[in-house]
């Protein structure tokens, strides 16, 4: 299982928290990190428009030639984008327990204001437990 990323966009398209994993992503700048997931935000929005055949929750998956970014939309509009390896099967599966942790260790804290980055040593331990 390569996992090299994780992001968390907020609702407005602003990236809250974002982790590498590994060696398998260029260095970018933190302004670059923003640019792109307010990039990913504007593609993810122009997705969820394009079904013919109904309402759509927008793109799930996009894969390039060497990697995979699996997002999943949660009922509150916040994404979670993880950046894997083409074999990857279990990004759903891995991007549930990452909301999860995000549940208990974020929303739950009465110190985390809602929209704004994520700054919890106990949602980065439980990450780099789940992920690695």
């Amino acid at each position: 299982m390569a996992i090299h990323g994780l992001w968390v966009i907020n609702k407005a398209g602003g990236l809250v928290y974002q982790r590498n994993f590994g060696e398998g992503l260029p260095g970018l700048t933190s302004n670059e990190y923003l640019v792109l997931a307010g990039t990913l935000h504007g593609i993810h929005a122009i997705t969820s428009r394009l079904s013919p055949t109904g309402p759509s929750s927008g793109a799930q998956v996009i894969e390039g030639e060497t990697f995979k970014m699996t997002i999943m939309l949660t009922a509150t509009g916040t994404k979670f984008v993880l950046l894997t390896s083409l074999a990857e099967t279990t990004a759903d599966v891995v991007l549930q327990k990452v909301y999860e942790v995000y549940a208990d260790a974020v929303m739950k804290n009465p110190f985390h204001t809602p929209e704004m980055p994520i700054r919890s040593d106990g949602f980065d331990r439980k990450i780099t437990a789940l992920l690695g």
